[in-house]
């Protein structure tokens, strides 16, 4: 494959992957039902009506402990294909590959040594 072809087929890939999704929208717009009502304009909670408004302000908390959460939830993504995979590449690589993984850990414990530092998993 040449050079310009290379292009070509990222190009296609890229309007393929465009078209797909708006032709998918358009054929569905198209076959769906439209008949407005008011009581479909409303905002559905749980099958009752909803109440107060919908603007709450939450403990940035919240968003701290999902954010650790996330962080340390990507780290097991990372950790266990990984661990799967270190059998046959301990004998292909060796040492490299527990030292790269022990580096990567050891920067996330540093992280959350300096979360704790500075008291983010602490409520009050």
């Amino acid at each position: 494959m040449s050079y310009s072809e290379s292009y070509l087929m990222a190009a296609l890939f890229f309007i393929v992957g465009l078209a797909l999704p708006a032709v998918a929208l358009s054929i569905g717009r198209l076959l769906r039902p439209h008949n407005p009502t008011p009581a479909k304009t409303i905002t559905y909670e749980s099958g009752i009506d909803p109440v107060g408004g919908g603007w709450v302000q939450y403990n940035i908390r919240y968003y701290l402990f999902a954010l650790l959460f996330v962080l340390f939830d990507v780290e097991t993504v990372f950790l266990y294909p990984w661990a799967v995979a270190y059998d046959t590449l301990r004998n292909q690589i060796g040492l490299f590959v527990l030292v790269e993984m022990l580096i990567f850990v050891v920067v996330l414990v540093i992280g959350l040594i300096y979360a704790w530092k500075k008291k983010v998993l602490e409520w009050k």
